[in-house]
């Protein structure tokens, strides 16, 4: 019946921490929030399950006597405060956004938007993706890179 739980319980966590993981990879603040909020707490439920089958993630294994292990629970105190306090952040950013500009979505910033133009213009290759420069004209190896634009603030 145990290992039935833990099927269980480990499926939860992964469900938690993928979904998480697929809302962090959003633009918009609000999600990014919430995918935040559900890694959290996948991994406390990791933490407190991922004990040994049959025995209780805190308690000593077989002696009665012996004292329960704190660290778990600790881990897991510590890890709830620190995602209270990133989603606290992140409320406030998220806030901030929405206040100036109606609007919670990340914007394109000047590098997304020259890679969009040249991967538009089938000017991206593999030497360019992994920063060396292109080998197929030999004018542009030894030319300099533009300066870059920095943005706003």
């Amino acid at each position: 019946m145990r290992a039935g739980a833990n099927l269980v319980s480990f499926v939860t966590i992964g469900v938690l921490v993928g979904c998480g993981v697929t809302l962090l990879l959003e633009r918009s603040l609000s999600r990014v929030l919430l995918g935040v909020i559900l890694i959290g707490n996948g991994v406390n439920l990791l933490i407190v399950f991922g004990g040994r089958s049959g025995a209780a993630p805190v308690v000593g294994a077989s002696d009665e006597a012996a004292m329960s292990d704190a660290l778990p629970q600790a881990m897991v105190l510590t890890a709830i405060v620190i995602t209270f306090g990133f989603t606290a952040f992140l409320l406030a950013i998220s806030y901030r956004s929405w206040y100036l500009s109606g609007d919670d979505e990340v914007p394109d910033d000047v590098e997304d938007r020259e890679i969009v133009r040249r991967a538009a213009q089938r000017e991206m290759s593999v030497a360019d993706l992994a920063g060396e420069p292109p080998t197929a004209d030999p004018q542009q190896v030894d030319a300099p890179a533009p300066p870059r634009e920095e943005g706003p603030g």
